[in-house]
């Protein structure tokens, strides 16, 4: 048996996602750019925040998240939230139905790759739970870490 390398394991669960990521979204034939799920996805992980914040977060640049938001707001999946620590400023929030059209691509998502992994049996689909919970616990504990941090500066995070 070959020994686990964990760097390695990592970048392979990462190019993996984004491998499935990219099939789900081929087969649904869904045409909405990925930075709109992307975008909405951090408003609902993570919370209001300030457009310039939002473009670094979801790896766009901010004239590219400006026009996302306004493309997002003329549709009513975010709302624009005046910042309590600073009035001239505006916070981005996602609203109820952008969160909910955010659901039904997962869904669709979801579906979509449904047949891809049909055939798993009991232990292999035990065993994918499993590595997703890992993941989403590593990733709660990191999200944690950097709010801790970013109170303890007076930052957003």
């Amino acid at each position: 048996m070959t020994q686990l390398d964990l760097p390695t394991v990592i970048g392979d669960l990462v190019s993996v996602n984004h491998r499935l990521t990219r099939l789900a979204a081929t087969v649904t034939g869904n045409t909405e750019s990925p930075a709109v799920w992307r975008t909405l996805s951090v408003l609902r992980d993570l919370g209001p925040m300030r457009l310039g914040e939002l473009a670094k977060v979801s790896r766009v640049t901010q004239p590219t998240m400006t026009k996302l938001v306004h493309a997002l707001d003329e549709r009513g999946w975010i709302r624009r939230i005046v910042d309590r620590d600073d009035a001239r400023a505006m916070l981005i929030s996602a609203d109820p139905h952008g969160i909910a059209a955010l659901d039904a691509w997962r869904i669709e998502l979801a579906n979509s790759l449904t047949p891809t992994f049909a055939d798993l049996d009991d232990d292999e689909l035990e065993t994918l739970a499993s590595a997703v919970e890992i993941v989403r616990t590593r990733l709660e504990r990191s999200r944690a870490a950097l709010v801790e941090a970013a109170a303890s500066t007076g930052h957003v995070a």
